[in-house]
């Protein structure tokens, strides 16, 4: 292999990935790195955003309106809306540094940190951006199975009567039925095959989103508003006001949760071609993508809070306020696990990116980790990469996701816990001392304490809500047994 072959091969390997299948090709045929020409736009990037945004996020929001009320709660989700924007913006310039124009690509959120910050925030960054999306993984496996659930359940109600006791398990759902579908689609090599996927995905959560807010309208028009606030659930015989206090930071931390991209936003620029450069691309997903998810958030809290009130379920398409029409119950539900199973495959894919390019750098000569294996594909439908690594390692991450998803299924608690453990580090902090850096902003300078401000303000946000996730945790945790029907 030559020293220019070896340098290519490197350079693939820093982002994690198998490099049999992005051998370098002809100039005409390769981007500026010598990698096959990206062919992602600003739909598929935008796909790729409502993907990884809309998803447990919006089911737990009517809940959170029910804790804050009319006066923090919508007040809440715009701020986040804004915030997430703006540092997305920062984090966009950080994928060619210096210059985010025309200098060298930075392939993950690491290599951007690395790039521009560089010392321990790197292995800070690597820590909050892998347990997140580990995280993440294991919420969208709690949720694509309660989902499951819930259409059982359904059609039980349907059959029997709203007082029913239509109770069911959820551990067949995870393991056998979303489990062995992520097992399948894990096995895709990496980032920039998925796009097909999202596209359907983001498809499936404007339909459920659509569906859930169809049916809080018609509630609200057929019954009246519920009791709501402006101060949400209030404190009396059924909440203390330590309660409350605590149930409020889980709110914030489940909205914090529903905003989160940034953990992939660095992958999914990635795909972008070019010209106009990825910056200005990710800058217009990132508007596209975040505005639309926003409206839908409004919305969906908003009018999920008028329907239900101060009685909003954890989960506004599962938690029964909705009975009928039970098949449209049922679609919803379905559109949730559909989503789910790209979107955690869009979580999913830096991580096994992350574990194969450190064991292919730690063991480059080991046949088990580097082999790929070409299939053809029947059909003339080209061929598959088989690699006995990926296989095994990809399958036992999966049905690891599966089983902590089952032993801790506490849909609000767990998302808020993510939401607040990765808002300050992953969607403020670095972009915000990335953008610093790269922009060279002088210190004590009015930007310079507004940007600084903007993080120490964001991070004791960040601590209460994962004070007030973890409190819930806790007590769930205390009162559960797993594995029984619920």
């Amino acid at each position: 292999m030559t020293a220019t072959e070896n340098n290519n091969r490197s350079m693939y390997v820093e982002q994690g990935g198998p490099v049999a299948n992005h051998i370098p090709s002809s100039s005409k045929n390769a981007d500026d790195d010598g990698r096959p020409k990206r062919t992602g736009t600003v739909m598929t990037a935008s796909a790729h955003i409502v993907t990884a945004v809309i998803g447990s996020g919006v089911l737990s929001l009517a809940w959170a309106m029910a804790q804050l009320g009319w006066a923090i709660g919508p007040t809440a989700l715009v701020t986040f809306s804004l915030i997430t924007y703006m540092t997305s913006t920062m984090l966009a310039d950080g994928y060619r540094s210096p210059d985010p124009i025309t200098g060298k690509r930075n392939y993950t959120y690491m290599q951007v940190v690395r790039a521009n910050l560089g010392g321990k925030k790197v292995q800070l960054c690597g820590l909050a951006q892998y347990v997140n999306l580990v995280g993440t993984s294991i919420g969208y496996t709690i949720t694509a199975s309660i989902s499951m659930v819930a259409v059982k359940k359904s059609d039980c109600y349907h059959k029997e009567g709203h007082n029913a006791k239509c109770n069911t398990s959820n551990t067949m759902f995870m393991m056998i039925i979303f489990g062995s579908i992520q097992l399948v689609l894990s096995q895709i090599p990496d980032f920039h095959e998925l796009s097909w996927l999202s596209i359907v995905a983001s498809i499936m959560s404007f339909a459920y989103s659509s569906i859930g807010l169809a049916l809080s309208i018609a509630k609200v028009a057929g019954e009246g508003l519920g009791k709501t606030s402006l101060i949400g659930i209030p404190v009396g015989a059924n909440m203390s006001s330590m309660d409350k206090v605590w149930r409020c930071f889980q709110a914030i931390g489940n909205i914090a949760f529903a905003y989160t991209f940034s953990n992939v936003l660095v992958e999914i620029q990635d795909t972008l071609k070019t010209p106009p450069p990825e910056n200005k691309l990710m800058k217009k997903a990132s508007l596209f993508g975040v505005s639309t998810t926003s409206l839908f958030y409004i919305l969906c809290g908003c009018f999920g809070y008028a329907a239900f009130g101060n009685d909003a379920p954890g989960n506004f398409l599962t938690g029964f306020g909705f009975y009928d029409p039970f098949w449209l119950v049922d679609l919803a539900n379905i559109f949730i696990v559909v989503h789910l199973v790209g979107a955690y495959q869009v979580f999913a894919q830096p991580v096994f990116g992350f574990v194969e390019t450190w064991s292919k750098n730690r063991w480059p000569n080991n046949k088990f980790i580097n082999r790929e294996h070409p299939v053809v594909i029947p059909f003339g439908s080209g061929v598959y990469y088989f690699n006995w690594f990926r296989f095994v390692w990809r399958s036992i991450y999966v049905a690891l996701t599966a089983l902590l998803a089952m032993i801790f299924p506490f849909f609000n608690d767990f998302l808020g816990l993510l939401g607040a453990v990765s808002f300050w580090p992953l969607t403020v902090f670095f972009p915000v001392e990335l953008h610093i850096a790269q922009a060279k902003v002088p210190k004590y300078s009015t930007k310079w304490i507004a940007l600084k401000l903007l993080s120490y303000v964001c991070l004791v946000v960040s601590l209460i809500a994962a004070a007030g996730s973890l409190q819930g945790l806790i007590i769930d945790v205390g009162r559960y047994h797993p594995f029984e029907a619920s």
